[in-house]
């Protein structure tokens, strides 16, 4: 039986949206992106594949803080 992880399958609709130029973009569509991203970010937060991008997104956080003191 195949499994789809929810998490990869809006990934890739993300990347497939996100690919066309933005001139060509209508309000509709920019709404969309809107919703699919966020609800992307939801998907992945829990995983361990979320939780290594929020430990180097605190790292480079925390790095930039301090270079600019």
């Amino acid at each position: 039986m195949l499994t789809i992880n929810v998490a990869v399958l809006r990934a890739v609709i993300v990347f497939f949206r996100l690919r066309r130029r933005t001139q060509a973009r209508s309000g509709s569509e920019e709404k969309t992106a809107a919703v699919i991203i966020p609800a992307l970010g939801v998907l992945l937060a829990p995983t361990p594949l979320g939780q290594e991008i929020a430990d180097t997104l605190r790292q480079l956080a925390s790095g930039v803080t301090q270079a600019s003191r």
